[in-house]
């Protein structure tokens, strides 16, 4: 079938694939920049960005808004002239200065999920940064929309719909993603709403389909159910030029389909990862952490099971065996490592 550019406003991406954004270290400048270089879109998350400096401990968002400028500065490099976006949680402690420096910074585009960015509009007014949220029903897809064009005057540039088999936290209940959950209707809905409310607006707004995405005949799938595109995250894990340490690389590599499970995340959400040795602690009791960083505003550090900022850390600095290792349902197929190339060259028209 016929593959198309997708087209986000004045931005157009050759290969119509975004690379999904990954933290805490997953998806950082190195990535995101492969990707861009090759005609999709490459995106940094900026969840606790700063990870690496050595003042985080002590100043975790100064640091994190420091290495929003730095990263995106270097993707920007690896690009030559490709789309470099960032994934900012709406959930995230500091939100809208995180969403302010990554404008300043110069970012092509924002996707913005874990909550509803209600008041994105108004954050990059003034800029040509695209504004991306990420929806999981029809009901939120029509909220975001209604209120940013009664509000704002503005509507999405584009949204990306993610499914129950995206990797990380997830937007849906223990018992969805346990269940057996028709989600393919509600990609169809979803894409049908988008497109009404747009023609009522007289927009065309891009709709992008993500969770589960590995391969090629996944995205002709989606283009023919009426989306513009994909997002994909693990796939990209398994490549030489992401940004994890290659411990982490290689559990998803060793990972067997019986592996990849459900999780209660401290944050409040479930969530899709690699059962280890930190998993099976988790289920006995608290496991002692050390001092906040202030990642997450729907996690309380006097009660939570266990630091999910420390517990990501470790599976990007490849302490694998105490830490969670967020993943998305396919991470059982990775045999390998590839180059981003290579896989962008498959999705390629």
């Amino acid at each position: 079938m016929e593959i198309k550019p997708l087209v986000i406003g004045d931005l157009e991406a050759k290969i119509p694939v975004i690379q999904g954004g990954m933290g805490v270290g997953v998806s950082l400048s190195n990535l995101a920049g492969a990707v861009a270089k090759e005609g999709g879109i490459g995106i940094i998350s900026t969840a606790q960005i700063g990870y690496r400096d050595p003042e985080f401990d002590s100043n975790p968002i100064e640091t994190n808004l420091r290495a929003i400028t730095e990263e995106v500065a270097k993707a920007k490099e690896i690009a030559k002239g490709g789309i470099i976006g960032v994934n900012i949680m709406v959930a995230s402690r500091k939100y809208e200065e995180y969403v302010k420096a990554a404008v300043s910074a110069g970012v092509d585009l924002i996707i913005s999920g874990a909550g509803l960015p209600m008041t994105l509009p108004k954050l990059v007014d003034g800029f040509k940064t695209k504004i991306v949220p990420i929806v999981s029903s029809v009901k939120s897809a029509d909220v975001i929309c209604k209120y940013w064009w009664k509000k704002y005057q503005r509507v999405p540039d584009a949204v990306v719909i993610e499914g129950p088999k995206a990797g990380g936290h997830l937007g849906f209940t223990m018992e969805e993603l346990l269940g057996d959950f028709d989600f393919e209707t509600e990609i169809k809905k979803i894409i049908e709403h988008v497109r009404i409310f747009g023609e009522d607006v007289k927009k065309y707004i891009p709709v992008i389909v993500a969770g589960g995405v590995y391969e090629r005949k996944d995205l002709e799938h989606y283009l023919e159910l009426g989306a513009d595109g994909v997002q994909i995250a693990t796939r990209f894990v398994t490549t030489y030029e992401c940004d994890a340490s290659m411990e982490y690389k290689q559990k998803y590599i060793d990972a067997k389909l019986e592996d990849i499970v459900i999780v209660k995340s401290p944050v409040g959400m479930p969530g899709r990862a690699i059962l280890n040795p930190y998993m099976e602690k988790a289920k006995n009791g608290p496991i002692p952490h050390g001092k906040c960083h202030l990642c997450v505003s729907t996690c309380n550090p006097a009660t939570t099971p266990y630091c999910i900022t420390e517990a990501l850390v470790n599976a990007a600095v490849g302490k694998v065996d105490d830490a969670l290792l967020f993943c998305g349902e396919n991470a059982y197929r990775a045999t390998k490592l590839e180059h981003v190339k290579d896989i962008m060259d498959e999705f390629r028209p």
